[in-house]
């Protein structure tokens, strides 16, 4: 079985604050997801999700500017480990994810490698 990391991606401008009542359904969604993969033993780590204030990007010559990357439309918002016979089975869990089925973000899948693989 291998790891795969799930990176969730939003708009980088996002719409009006949810509602309390709109919180709390996300929150609801997001934790049945997890808890579905959880269920399966698939989850291999919960992950966390990013801050986007105070957040900063340093380049090529110690440049530092503003982050997380203004100049795109998306930013990494969070991520989690899922462990998956194959990156198919990956891209299932991400398919439910609540940031896909209703958040209008989206789910990047990338396997998790170790430092000997070179894919």
């Amino acid at each position: 079985m291998k790891e795969f990391v799930l990176i969730f991606r939003t708009s980088s401008t996002p719409s009006a604050p949810p509602t309390k009542e709109q919180a709390e359904q996300m929150m609801s969604s997001w934790m049945n997801w997890m808890g579905s993969i959880a269920a399966q033993d698939k989850l291999a780590s919960r992950g966390s999700r990013l801050g986007i204030t105070d957040s900063k990007v340093v380049g090529p010559g110690n440049v530092v500017t503003n982050g997380p990357f203004t100049e795109i439309k998306e930013f990494i918002n969070g991520f989690m480990i899922v462990k998956a016979d194959s990156i198919d089975e990956a891209v299932e869990f991400a398919k439910e994810c609540p940031m896909v089925t209703g958040g209008g973000g989206k789910v990047e899948v990338r396997p998790a490698v170790n430092p000997e693989d070179n894919n």
